[in-house]
Order: C-alpha cells, then sequence, then structure tokens
C-alpha cells in the first residue's frame, strides 16, 4: 500500500486522493500540517509542501501533477476505458491545460487564500503566520471563486465531462477546488446550475466517499457537504 501526506482542505492532496480512489487502489493517509515545517517531512519534500507520495520502495514523488503523471503511466495505462488521461495528443492536451487551470490558477486566486485566512491561521502561531483573517484577501478570493465557476458552469454546460465525453484528470483535478470551497460554503450552487449538475455526478461516485467524510479540527463543513442531493 503506498502513503500520502496529505491536508485534506489542499485541492491538490483531493485530486490525488479521487484518482487512487477512482483507479481502486488503497492508500495511506498521513495528515501533514506544512506550515509546522517538520524536518522528517522536509527530508522527503525539501519545498514543505503535500502532496507527497511514498511510491514503490517508498520513493518520494512531489507535486500533485507529478504523481497524477506517474499514476496515469503505472495505473492508467492498464485501465483501458477506466483510464483517466487520453490517448490522443490532443485530447491530452486539453486535459493537462484543465488540470493546471484548476490546480495552479484557481487554487492560487481563490481556494488557497479562503483555506489559509478562514481554516489554517487559527492552528498557527505568529512565526508560522498565524493571526486574525484578512477581509480584504476573503474579499478577493471569493470574488475570484464566482469568476472560475462561470467557467466551470461553461464547460460543464457545452460538454459531457469538463475535458470532452469522459470522465478524466481534469474533473478530478475540479472537484479538488470545488468540494474544498464546498466544505468551506463558499460556492452558491443555485447560479451554476450546469456545474451544480455536473458536480452531483463527481460527488455521487464512490471515490468521492472518503472525502465527504473528512473533517477538520475546529472548522467543520457546511450542513449540505455530505449530501449527495443538496
Amino acid at each position: 500500500m503506498l502513503t500520502l501526506f496529505h491536508h485534506p482542505l489542499f485541492p491538490g492532496c483531493r485530486f490525488v486522493r479521487l484518482v487512487f480512489g477512482e483507479y481502486g487502489e488503497e492508500l495511506q493517509l498521513i495528515e501533514e500540517k506544512p506550515w509546522t515545517r517538520r524536518k522528517e517531512f522536509l527530508t522527503l519534500n525539501p519545498a514543505g509542501q503535500v502532496p507527497v507520495l511514498l511510491a514503490e520502495n517508498d520513493a518520494p514523488l512531489s507535486g500533485a501533477q507529478v504523481i497524477a503523471e506517474y499514476l496515469d503511466e503505472t495505473r492508467g495505462v492498464l485501465k483501458r476505458d477506466r483510464r483517466l488521461f487520453a490517448d490522443d495528443p490532443f485530447d491530452r492536451a486539453e486535459i493537462r491545460r484543465l488540470v493546471d487551470w484548476f490546480l495552479s490558477k484557481a487554487e492560487n486566486e481563490a481556494a488557497r487564500h479562503l483555506v489559509r485566512e478562514r481554516a489554517l491561521k487559527p492552528q498557527m502561531n505568529a512565526e508560522q503566520g498565524g493571526g486574525s483573517p484578512d477581509s480584504g484577501a476573503i474579499r478577493a478570493a471569493r470574488s475570484n471563486v464566482r469568476i472560475h465557476m462561470k467557467y466551470v458552469n461553461w464547460l460543464a454546460g457545452t460538454r459531457n465531462w469538463l475535458a470532452g465525453d469522459r470522465l478524466t484528470y481534469a474533473d478530478l483535478a475540479a472537484a479538488g477546488v470545488l468540494s474544498v470551497l464546498d466544505y468551506m460554503g463558499e460556492v452558491r450552487w443555485a447560479d451554476f446550475p450546469a456545474a451544480r449538475d455536473w458536480y452531483v455526478r463527481i460527488k455521487s461516485r464512490p471515490s468521492f466517499r472518503p472525502l465527504l467524510a473528512d473533517r477538520v479540527r475546529g472548522f467543520s463543513p457546511v450542513s449540505h457537504y455530505a449530501d449527495l442531493d443538496f
């Protein structure tokens, strides 16, 4: 069984967990608080960031997209119609573009700031960056949430799945980000019906069940978080 160092409110970590779930692979989870700069963890990833996967022979792999590529090469190629990547190079390029969009752009512009200001700062001391939430950062992130939700709504309204006709890494990357925002009650789903319908399909998949059980100490999810019909 492989081991993942993760944090339950980090979208990239959720993305990797969803990939493992879709491929039917068991995964041991170790929750890591990267802001503590734990020495043992820094030996695995000097950048001090999660996710980090201890792969075969305990070889550490760092970064959600790196881990996803590794899983495609070691698991996905054997799954045929259940593969989360595409055979066509142009289709692969579109999947990669959307994975980067959600795990880089959407996370950096929206999810990361909301998680930090609302959930993580109370757990940090002053040296780690703790303190009172920055209301300006929260307002800006919430504005960006709407921008990204409009894009998801357009994708979901014009395609069967976000990158095309079938479920791919792109859907799981988006779900990693949106599930964090949903946990915090930061998505007005009624304003984005196509995105909501797509999210219901993702949320109903067996791979998503462990995420619905996630709880962060001192920061409970919104009441509808675990509901499949919300």
